[in-house]
Formats: C-alpha cells, structure tokens, sequence
C-alpha cells in the first residue's frame, strides 16, 4: 500500500503504485500515475496529466506536470512521461507537451535533475541524463541518452544534442550538437569530443582513437563540410559511432554547433 502523509493532497482518481511515498504537503493531481516506490519528499507538485515511473525520489518545491510555456497552447489536455529511478532534486520544473507540439515531454530511465533544472514542453530526453542546476531545454528540445548539461547552460528550443555530448557550463547552445561532441561558450561552440565521457561509458582505446580521426576529418580546413561529411561516411563506415555522428549531420534541418575558428 501506498503511504501518504496526512498534510498531503492526493486526488481520489490519482494512480498510486506499491509502496509508493507521499511526504509532507505534497499535492498530486488526478491525471497522476505514480509507479511502484517511488518517493515525493515533500511539498512536490504532481499536476496534469503525468506519469512517473518506478523508484524515482522527487525532493521539495519540483513541479512535474506543469503547463507549457506556449503562448499558443490552448489548454488541450498533454502529457509528462518519466522513467524509472529519475532523480529529481529541489525546484526542478519538467512540464507537459503543448497542443501545438507532440504533446507530450518524454523522459526516459536514470535522468537526474539538480536543483532549479528546467525540461519544457514537448521535449524528449534520453536514458541516464544528466541536467545540472539551473539548467535549461527549451521548447522541442531532443537531448539524446548519457547527455550532460551543465550548470546554467541552456538549449535552444527545438535543439538537438546527440548521444554521450557535454554541455559546458553556462553555455547558450542555438545549434545542434554532435554525438559524444564537447561544447561551451555563449555562443557555443564545439570544443572537440567528450573524451571523458567516453572513456566514463567504457569505450575502447581504439573506438576513441578512430572517433577522433574521423572528428579531424570533418572539421578540417580543405573542401566543403558536405563534401567531408560523405568522404568520412565513406572512410568509416566499419564504425557505428562515426556513422551515427554522420547521420546525425544528414538529418539536420538546423545549423550545427562547429569548431570556432580564432
């Protein structure tokens, strides 16, 4: 059975899992779903429609649910999807879709959330995320699995940033970033490739030395980027993780975050 302290607001139709835990002043709508142990510490607001998954701990003063900052959201009935075990720390803000979008913000397994981090409407955020505090996704924002932004950076709306990329820290990012890129900067700029985080992720001597090759290669002074984007598809195409920076690229219908060039 659920365990719900007296001082907190549960709505009859709200759907509580085994041994789910509602602190202290909490208040949880009834478009909420709430999986299995999962824990609000205290003062946590669940609005909307929203759904969290097993073993996730929300700390005081988050906002999950809230609506998107849309002028033009009509007040159409969106969602919030979490994961399971997302930590979610003090005033963290994730809201739901927006009428004029998916209409639903998605968030996959393992995501943590520092104090004060903000997820908008109609984002999809990717398995093991790490945002820090303060930081920030605009609208439409795709962050992709193992991404980290740091704290006080913010994404653009409607922004990619691919998988196992470093966001520094109070980084404006308006472009796109490639997969397992390193960026910083206001504006930012690529920096080279998230070598630690690589290496954090268990990739090979050898996968982040060919990684790099084919980073040089692309980023390089000779020819048109288009023309070294398909000589690098072309070189490596034996190695997934250049393939998928190189489909990333193919798919981009916005500018891509590059090299700055002193």
């Amino acid at each position: 059975m659920a365990k719900v302290h007296p001082t907190a607001v549960v709505a009859p139709a709200a759907r509580l899992g085994a041994d789910v835990d509602i602190g202290p002043y909490c208040v949880v709508g009834s478009g909420a779903v709430i999986g299995d142990r999962t824990r609000l510490v205290s003062h946590v607001a669940v609005e909307g429609v929203t759904q969290l998954g097993a073993d996730c701990v929300a700390y005081p003063f988050s906002v999950l649910g809230g609506p998107p900052q849309h002028a033009g959201h009509k007040g159409d009935e969106t969602r919030l999807v979490v994961g399971d075990r997302a930590l979610i720390r003090e005033h963290v803000t994730l809201n739901v879709g927006s009428s004029v979008g998916l209409g639903v913000t998605t968030i996959g397994d393992d995501c943590t959330f520092y104090a004060g981090a903000h997820v908008g409407h109609d984002c999809t955020v990717g398995d093991g995320v790490l945002m820090v505090n303060q930081a920030t996704l605009g609208g439409h924002v795709r962050l992709d699995d193992h991404c980290i932004v740091a704290g006080l950076a913010a994404v653009h709306q409607n922004g990619r940033v691919g998988r196992c990329a470093f966001v520094g820290g109070l980084a404006a990012v308006v472009s796109d970033v490639i997969p397992y890129g390193l960026c910083w900067g206001n504006r930012a700029r690529l920096e080279g490739l998230n070598l630690v985080g690589l290496k954090r992720r268990g990739f090979s001597r050898e996968q982040i030395n060919v990684l790099r090759a084919a980073y040089r290669e692309l980023f390089a002074d000779d020819g048109t980027f288009q023309d070294r984007v398909e000589r690098v598809a072309e070189a490596y195409a034996a190695s997934p993780h250049v393939m998928e920076i190189v489909d990333f690229i193919r798919a981009a219908d916005r500018p891509l975050c590059l090299p700055g060039r002193d």
